[in-house]
């Protein structure tokens, strides 16, 4: 039989354009997480999964796992593994330890994502070049398509074919930026109107500053510990993973993909999810969603791929507050990639950390979900947006 799997707790570093090195950034999350755990030291540590997008171009650093391994004092003696998905490394790095658990092949994991992006206002240029290779270099980077300028035309398709307007991009910038001002870790903390989003500096039309996320550093940690280990340990509150799911359908060449307006991959990858969760209606079924806001026009998009409205009706259901934390499912509560920022490899992570946090009370209140949840998921897209990866968490194993 399958074990459950559980998150028991997790630490995170602030976020931002740090004075710090990529193995600063590790060990910072990695005490964080232990001291956030009673029971559990780097001795009992069984498997290590660490999510790193590029620290071969930010940091000149390659085979991580065993390094954090080091950094932290574990003797990963059962699993260790560095996981690369693009923006859903992190995501990743807590599929593959949640399978090792759910197998039987561990009791305790640690999950790490880390990421070292800024180098300093001078090496912008390198900066930049290094986030096209997420793209198809060869093909999509010599026409100058990079995450900005692709994902307007995501958007300015979906206010063509849908009458998606400016101001609704703008009301998902001002909900997730003004959750973020209640974060301690996040990088960006002012709050923000709709003015302010379309008054900033113009990037890719119709996508300004404020519709974007961030160029950033940070790390975020997660212990995953199966379901008898979790009844050992007495954790008054866990996040137990329900179900995953993945799907690419197109490769990574942006003319491969099959539209411009709906991502059929988040469906396939939310559906499988929604079936091993035993979820029917995911607008009714999930409390609490952090989904991949890398700009404003995706989480429009990822309501309607998600199950949360109709194709199309995205805009609506940001303007009418939807996702709003008393909405029918509060979308963002940490404040997403447009305010957290979005360190690539430890976006999927913080994101189930935020879920456990909910589950747990653990937020400041002006943040936390109304009601009190008992179901969330995360998502994250990668790459053009021809991956898409989801998982569903729980309260209480099934």
């Amino acid at each position: 039989m399958p074990q459950n799997a559980a998150i028991v707790g997790g630490g995170t570093t602030e976020w931002g354009a740090r004075d710090a090195t990529w193995k600063d950034l590790a060990q910072e999350a990695g005490k964080a997480t232990f001291d956030d755990v009673d029971g559990i030291e780097p001795d009992d540590v069984e498997g290590l999964f660490v999510g790193a997008v590029q620290p071969e171009r930010f940091a000149f650093q390659s085979h991580v796992a065993p390094l954090t391994a080091e950094l932290l004092g574990i003797n990963a003696n059962k699993m260790i593994a560095r996981t690369e998905l693009a923006c859903a490394s992190g995501q990743a790095a807590l599929r593959y330890a949640w399978l090792a658990i759910a197998a039987g092949q561990l009791d305790v994991a640690l999950v790490l994502g880390v990421e070292k992006m800024n180098l300093g206002k001078e090496y912008m240029p390198e900066m930049q070049s290094n986030m096209t290779n997420v793209l198809d270099r060869e093909f999509d980077g010599v026409n100058g398509l990079n995450g900005p300028s692709h994902f307007a035309q995501f958007a300015q398709r979906h206010m063509h074919e849908h009458g998606t307007t400016r101001e609704q991009l703008a009301m998902v910038s001002v909900k997730n930026k003004n959750h973020a001002a209640e974060t301690d870790f996040a990088q960006y903390r002012k709050r923000v109107d709709v003015d302010d989003v379309l008054d900033s500096y113009p990037i890719a039309p119709p996508l300004n500053l404020l519709d974007c996320s961030g160029i950033t550093d940070g790390a975020t940690g997660l212990l995953l510990v199966s379901e008898e280990k979790a009844d050992e340990l007495g954790a008054e509150t866990a996040a137990y993973i329900t179900g995953s799911g993945q799907s690419c359908m197109a490769g990574n060449s942006i003319n491969n993909l099959p539209s411009m307006t709906t991502w059929p991959q988040a469906r396939e990858a939310s559906q499988e999810a929604y079936e091993q969760a035993g979820i029917d209606d995911p607008l009714r079924d999930i409390d609490v969603a952090e989904v991949h806001d890398c700009f404003s026009i995706s989480e429009i998009i990822e309501y309607e791929q998600l199950g949360f409205c109709e194709p199309g009706e995205g805009g609506q259901f940001v303007e009418d507050g939807r996702s709003q934390l008393d909405g029918d499912v509060a979308v963002n509560p940490r404040g997403g990639l447009l305010g957290c920022g979005h360190p690539l490899g430890a976006t999927g992570v913080s994101q189930a950390l935020e879920i456990y946090r909910q589950f747990a009370g653990a937020v400041p209140s002006a943040r936390a979900v109304a009601g009190d949840p008992e179901t969330g998921l995360i998502h994250n897209l990668s790459g053009s947006g021809s991956v898409h990866s989801v998982m569903t968490l729980a309260r209480d194993p099934q």
